[in-house]
């Protein structure tokens, strides 16, 4: 919910941002509308991505690890967060500030 309703900070940096659930599809648009989010949230139903990213089962759950991905236009990785556990994420605002200094001329 929080990056829901920080959205409008990124979309004024001409940010894109999407999240990606190994949930089915339904429960991703479900879990897209609980949050109220305006931008995708992705159903990885089979892991492929997760575990292209290396990010699948890394705590031994069967999911995904909460991580954080800022890829550039090119579509390189520029800087990641990968959670030691399954609460711990960087928040709109820390997400924003690394943003902000990657893209500082």
């Amino acid at each position: 919910m929080e990056l829901a309703e920080a959205y409008p900070k990124f979309v004024e940096r001409n940010v894109a941002l999407a999240a990606i659930s190994t949930d089915g599809i339904e429960d991703a648009r479900g879990m897209a509308e609980v949050a109220g989010a305006k931008f995708p949230v992705l159903a990885d139903e089979d892991a492929s991505v997760s575990k292209g990213y290396r990010i699948f089962d890394l705590l031994n759950d069967g999911v995904a690890a909460p991580a954080t991905f800022v890829i550039d236009s090119d579509g390189g990785i520029v800087s990641y967060h990968v959670a030691a556990n399954i609460g711990e994420r960087p928040s709109p605002d820390q997400i924003l500030a690394e943003i902000d200094r990657l893209t500082l001329p």
